[in-house]
């Protein structure tokens, strides 16, 4: 197909000279970045494939039916689009010209002084792509929504299912991936069934409810220090979690995933399987790999020089889960989390601002704010840089600190009101059965051009088609 060039205006006259800064991705690193660069002297457009910014760790609530989708995700023209020199675009970039300086999007050609890519990461399930439709994955709002569509359609055929077995079934649900996603989802799951059993649903036992959780690591939270991992570990089982660490899963099928590993083959029976064990960086960085030479590691990442630039390209900037930046005082990657994504997008727009004006930067620095995750109401584990809290202090400390990073004041003060609903009431607000099955496959995304039927009658059959993708 052929591919037009994309030569837009300036919002103002007085832009044109000014350096022309792409921004690809909306997420923390790049919304970061457009608020350094708003009013600054530098024209900004960012190109993303959804027109929002989406609050990843939150995912599991709206699963789990806490918050709506609303709550946990924000316009990117509202957030960003009103500094006069910030201008978004909706598209996938599917390409990357580093020689001529383009990206291509919309089967059109864009040119770029500065190149900022932040499209984050997506899930991997290791080679087994056929598993994605038995086990939806938890990166965008459709796969939340269809986990959250999922159980609580087994709930509702469970209360008119007279066969004890067939409900224990329903009942049931596996979880793949014993990291901070998995043992929050897997907590919030639990408790989600264990409350609308025991209020709302008249035929079934809770006894029957089931959340087990699965990875081949030997501990939940590997990548927290022990003793969290232990605590959050007594929590869940508490709460009814059935833990099976140690365990590989070998197949998925529907309804059935089959295990292997040291205590030898098992297979369990589900009705809901969700996947949270697997993450690859975003496919630019093997395309972009291919088309400058730079090095990736396994998980696909960008090795980036101490400037998050590629090797050879100073003008490019690889931030957030698209990064392996080991530019650290142990030479360990930086992890693929909100704070520094945040951090990366910041320090990258001031360093680029620095350049254009001959200045220097200081050398990037991460300040380690720890990590934590949420277990269950009012429990969480949190490290924070070798402080270990647990319970309620943890769970403040979990709150305020994603209170803090959630970029809109509106979503902030919404989730905070619902958190105390949740907690004073138990009741979830976000509980309806929306969607169409399977409704996380083949997603669309991007730019959807609106048809124009060339046959108007009355015309001369040769519509503006020319003058459509010109202008497109």
């Amino acid at each position: 197909m052929e591919r037009f060039f994309l030569e837009l205006e300036p919002p103002a006259e007085a832009m044109r000279q000014w350096p022309h800064v792409v921004i690809v991705g909306g997420g923390f690193a790049g919304l970061k970045a457009c608020h350094a660069f708003a009013r600054q002297s530098v024209r900004v457009t960012l190109i993303d494939k959804r027109n929002f910014n989406l609050f990843q760790p939150l995912l599991y609530q709206v699963a789990s039916g806490l918050v709506s989708e609303a709550d946990v995700a924000s316009p990117l023209r509202q957030m960003v689009g009103h500094a006069p020199n910030v201008q978004i675009l909706l598209g996938e970039v599917t390409d990357i010209d580093p020689e001529a300086r383009e990206v291509v999007f919309n089967n059109q050609r864009y040119g770029y002084d500065q190149l900022i890519l932040a499209s984050g990461s997506g899930s991997t399930y290791f080679g087994r792509e056929e598993w994605r439709p038995l086990a939806p994955p938890m990166k965008i709002l459709e796969h939340a929504d269809e986990i959250r569509r999922r159980l609580l359609m087994a709930l509702e055929e469970a209360e008119q299912t007279p066969d004890p077995q067939r409900r224990r079934f329903l009942q049931t649900v596996v979880v793949v991936g014993a990291g901070p996603a998995g043992c929050e989802l897997a907590g919030s799951l639990i408790e989600l069934m264990h409350r609308a059993v025991q209020h709302e649903f008249k035929q079934l036992s809770q006894h029957d409810c089931s959340v087990i959780l699965v990875d081949v690591v030997d501990r939940v939270l590997p990548t927290m220090a022990e003793p969290l991992g232990a605590a959050a570990a007594r929590y869940l089982e508490a709460a009814g979690v059935e833990l099976r660490l140690g365990a590989k899963v070998e197949a998925i099928a529907p309804g059935r995933v089959r295990l292997g590993g040291a205590t030898g083959e098992q297979e369990l029976e589900a009705a809901t399987i969700c996947w949270t064990a697997g993450v690859r960086a975003s496919r630019l960085g093997r395309l972009l790999a291919e088309r400058s030479g730079c090095p990736v590691d396994r998980g696909g990442r960008l090795v980036v020089e101490p400037d998050f630039s590629i090797p050879g390209h100073p003008e490019i900037r690889a931030v957030g889960d698209l990064c392996a930046y080991a530019h650290t005082p142990d030479a360990r990657p930086l992890p693929g989390m909100a704070g520094p994504a945040v951090q990366m997008g910041g320090w990258v727009a001031r360093d680029i601002l620095a350049r254009l004006q001959g200045n220097t930067s200081t050398p990037f620095r991460w300040l380690d704010l720890g990590s934590m995750a949420v277990i269950g109401p009012w429990y969480a584990v949190a490290d924070l840089r070798g402080w270990h809290v647990t319970g309620l202090p943890g769970w403040i400390f979990w709150a305020l600190a994603h209170l803090a990073f959630i970029p809109d004041t509106e979503n902030r003060i919404a989730l905070f009101s619902k958190w105390m609903w949740q907690i004073a009431t138990r009741q979830r607000t976000a509980l309806l059965i929306t969607g169409r099955p399977d409704q996380h496959i083949g997603v669309d995304v991007g730019l959807y051009r609106a048809p124009r039927d060339e046959e108007w009658p009355g015309g001369d059959g040769q519509d503006d088609a020319s003058q459509i993708q010109a202008v497109a």
